[in-house]
């Protein structure tokens, strides 16, 4: 075994889950749902991904790459911000699976309506949670 900077990120990961749902279980049923919801997935894949990285340590990836993924991250927390999440939410997977996946374009239409369809279900129609709107909306009203 061999420790691995993906390990010890992976492991801290899984510790901020394993708080926040730790932390998430003391609250109200309605309260706690959205953090359980996202917190729980996310320990069990961060423990998962740490086992892995602990058996077979990935092979360091160039900055470059690692500079992509947060460029990224920090794309989807601005577009959140200014269309509000309904909308955020497919623009993203449309542009990533375009820009960077390189999938065809009839497929990422396809996986991008689906994301929607599956966030609309879910956050909209049954939970009833309510979003803010973007900035791009405030502006215009």
């Amino acid at each position: 075994m061999r420790l691995s900077g993906a390990a010890l990120f992976s492991g801290a990961l899984a510790a901020a889950a394993a708080c926040a749902v730790l932390t998430a279980l003391k609250w109200p049923p309605k309260a706690a749902l959205f953090p359980l919801t996202m917190g729980i997935p996310l320990l069990v894949l961060a423990v998962a991904q740490t086992v892995v990285e602990f058996r077979e340590p990935s092979v360091a990836e160039p900055l470059g790459r690692g500079f992509a993924v947060f460029a990224w991250m920090a794309a989807f927390i601005a577009l959140v911000l200014l269309v509000g999440f309904p909308a955020a939410v497919p623009i993203f997977v449309l542009s990533y699976l375009m820009t960077e996946s390189r999938e065809r374009w009839w497929l990422a239409l396809v996986l991008a309506a689906g994301a929607w369809g599956f966030f609309h279900l879910l956050f909209e129609r049954l939970l009833h949670f309510p979003f803010e709107p973007g900035l791009i909306q405030e502006w215009f009203q």
